[in-house]
């Protein structure tokens, strides 16, 4: 159903871009229409291009071309956007007639433009974003404890070992007391060898309260009890549907991705079981990969909830925010709900297209205060 939905979005971005780019006087008078058309469906025909080259034992090319692929992908929906928005202002060339032609032609170009940064900004290191929170019932002794906390690398094809060591690297240079993965580590289609070849990295990762981790919904794409196998074997704490000490005083709580989506909600289901047991007098950190269910959450007595998986929308903007807002209503940073601040992570990773529009990835570094 996915890749129906993405072949028929992909389809869509190029008969509008073909019908748009056509009437654009630059593009009458450098390129043909049968031109144009042949170049639209050649760059269509990309989207077969990489599982072809698999087929035929070509893999060391079928990654390149799948990368520019999803490039393409992310370049096509801005340009799209940026036309489409320019439509529904003139009603589709109802309004502003006189106008049109700049109209459409400033969109393009900003669909281009918008296209090269959002490159810039995927390809760059996250930043450090740093949070201060003041979390109820947490020990005086842990006041200025530091959390380092990243969400959504998805370590696969094109983000690779040498951009997750730099990670790690970057995780080290904070000098947590205890680092937290919120899931999406690896795409979930990544090769077991592969993985097995990264789990010295992640090994190295260096916290006196050590990593601790939920899974995502990536994890499960490709075998979830191999990838956690992976993790725990590479010295992650892997908190699946429970919870643990981390200090005396001090709990770490989590939850499986609900990707199985399975009869029995999250509001009764894992996150009920996650939190059943524990000490009402502890302080306690709720860890969930997407950001839902945080009034129940807070019902709990949890007084601090840390998600990622919204990537901050990546490539998102008005009006195809707006869903994704419906869906994801905590959607980047910090929020408060009934009395319990929740951080929803921008991802440290990419997915899909390299590339990130209005922010770049980040990892949080949190400094814990006692109230």
């Amino acid at each position: 159903m996915f890749h129906t939905i993405l072949l028929a979005a992909w389809t869509v971005f190029h008969l509008y871009l073909f019908w748009r780019a056509s009437s654009l006087p630059i593009v009458k008078r450098n390129i043909s229409r049968l031109s144009l058309f042949i170049i639209t469906v050649a760059l269509w025909a990309t989207y077969f291009l990489p599982g072809i080259a698999d087929d035929i034992g070509l893999t060391v090319l079928s990654r390149p071309i799948e990368l520019f692929t999803m490039n393409w992908l992310g370049t096509i929906f801005l340009i799209f956007t940026c036309l489409f928005i320019v439509d529904l202002v003139t009603l589709f060339g109802l309004l502003f007639r006189r106008h049109l032609t700049t109209l459409r032609s400033t969109a393009f170009a900003a669909g281009i433009l918008l296209s090269i940064f959002a490159l810039y900004q995927g390809f760059r290191a996250p930043v450090v974003r740093d949070y201060e929170v003041h979390l109820a019932q947490l020990p005086p002794q842990y006041d200025g404890l530091t959390l380092a906390v990243v969400s959504d690398l998805h370590v696969g094809d094109f983000l690779d070992q040498k951009w997750l060591e730099e990670r790690i690297e970057q995780v080290n240079a904070l000098r947590a007391d205890g680092v937290i993965l919120l899931g999406d580590i690896f795409e979930g289609d990544s090769p077991g060898e592969r993985k097995k070849s990264m789990m010295h990295l992640i090994r190295g990762i260096s916290a006196p309260l050590g990593v601790w981790g939920v899974t995502g919904n990536h994890e499960s794409h490709g075998g979830l009890d191999s990838t956690v196998w992976f993790l725990e074997e590479a010295g992650v704490h892997m908190l699946r549907n429970q919870w643990s000490e981390l200090e005396p005083g001090l709990i770490l709580a989590g939850i499986d991705d609900g990707h199985d989506h399975g009869a029995v909600p999250d509001s009764t289901g894992r996150i009920g079981r996650a939190l059943s047991g524990r000490p009402d007098s502890c302080a306690t950190i709720f860890l969930s990969h997407r950001p839902r269910y945080a009034e129940f959450v807070a019902s709990n007595g949890v007084g601090l909830m840390l998600s990622g998986h919204t990537h901050g929308g990546q490539l998102w903007f008005w009006p195809f925010s707006y869903f994704t807002g419906l869906a994801n209503p905590l959607f980047a940073g910090e929020c408060i709900v009934d009395g319990m601040p929740v951080i929803v992570s921008r991802g440290a990773g990419t997915w899909g297209p390299r590339m990130r529009l209005w922010y770049p990835g980040e990892i949080l570094r949190i400094v814990l205060r006692s109230k």
